[in-house]
């Protein structure tokens, strides 16, 4: 199942753009970017834990895992396969 629409929901709703319009692409590393933050990052493993049913472990935490939303989807994806939803 594909969840990019609301990974990038959140996203968009919780970066911030230095340039009006500017948007981001499945594959723009937000954290390498600068639109987001530490705070981000620990707001954003609560909404996949939330959103998804998933838990997020200390394996999981690898920035690379949560730098772009096709990283993301791909944990999601292969998190719920290990929940065997």
């Amino acid at each position: 199942m594909d969840y990019r629409e609301q990974l990038r929901a959140f996203i968009n709703e919780n970066i911030s753009f230095t340039h009006e319009g500017a948007t981001l692409s499945d594959d723009d590393n937000y954290f390498e970017l600068r639109f987001v933050n530490s705070l981000f990052a620990m707001r954003l493993v609560d909404f996949v834990e939330q959103t998804f049913g998933i838990e997020i472990t200390n394996e999981d935490l690898d920035l690379q895992y949560f730098s772009t939303i096709n990283e993301l989807q791909a944990l999601v994806s292969r998190k719920l396969e290990q929940k065997g939803a």
